[in-house]
């Protein structure tokens, strides 16, 4: 994976006011660490950023260069999004150095078409390997082609890059394959799931009620009398 310049800037406002006020600027608020050096905080543009991580994934490797004249060599170590926007809230850095060996956990897709009539569990989409910090692999491959039901993809089966060494256990599963249920099957399972829908909503239905006769009164409205009968 080759290396993307991006420039950065020191960041001096910290907390979470400070952090949306980088966001605001246009920038992703980041930490560099690692080496032993103290952390730096920095803010990355976040247009180039995106670009940079949406080409080359999580294991992209950086080259940033920050206007006070600091120049390392960077991997994210983690990257926290906004779930409903989309948008990167913040990034820790690890210095590396050329040459210099690193742990990293890299996506495994699957290449491919199992027999007929199978379906594909995908038990671990990334496997942890070791790499150069200059040569980690964007993704890992692992063959289904042809497997019959029964048959588990390991991590000693997904095709390693020169130079890039499996970190996680061989034994791993990394994708299963079984056979699809036929439409008889299917058919079996409707009664089923019908009764348990209607179990599921017949309970709810009587915790509403009893939720709804246990209520207390609004506030400012008085509790209704209990009826009562004369002699």
């Amino acid at each position: 994976m080759s290396e993307v310049k991006i420039s950065a800037e020191p960041r001096t406002e910290f907390g979470k006011g400070g952090a949306r006020r980088t966001r605001r600027a246009g920038k992703v608020p980041a930490v560099l660490y690692g080496h032993g050096e103290k952390p730096k905080h920095i803010a990355l543009p976040s247009r180039e950023f995106a670009a940079a991580i949406r080409k080359g994934g999580a294991n992209q490797l950086f080259a940033i260069e920050v206007s006070d004249g600091t120049q390392v060599l960077a991997l994210p170590k983690a990257i926290q999004r906004d779930p409903i926007k989309d948008t990167f809230e913040h990034v820790d850095l690890l210095l590396v150095r050329r040459g210099e060996k690193v742990t990293v956990e890299v996506p495994v897709q699957l290449t491919g078409e199992a027999a007929k009539d199978t379906l594909i569990v995908h038990d671990h989409d990334t496997l942890s390997v070791t790499a150069d910090a200059t040569k980690v692999p964007d993704h890992l491959e692992a063959s289904i082609e042809g497997a019959e039901p029964g048959t588990t993809i390991t991590a000693a089966d997904v095709e390693l890059p020169s130079g890039v060494e499996l970190a996680t256990d061989e034994d791993t599963a990394v994708a299963s394959v079984t056979a699809a249920p036929t439409a008889e099957q299917l058919e079996a399972t409707l009664p089923e799931v019908e009764e348990a829908t209607e179990e599921a909503e017949a309970e709810v239905g009587e915790e509403t009620a009893e939720g709804a006769e246990g209520a207390p009164a609004a506030e400012g409205e008085e509790a209704p009398a209990e009826a009562k009968t004369e002699a």
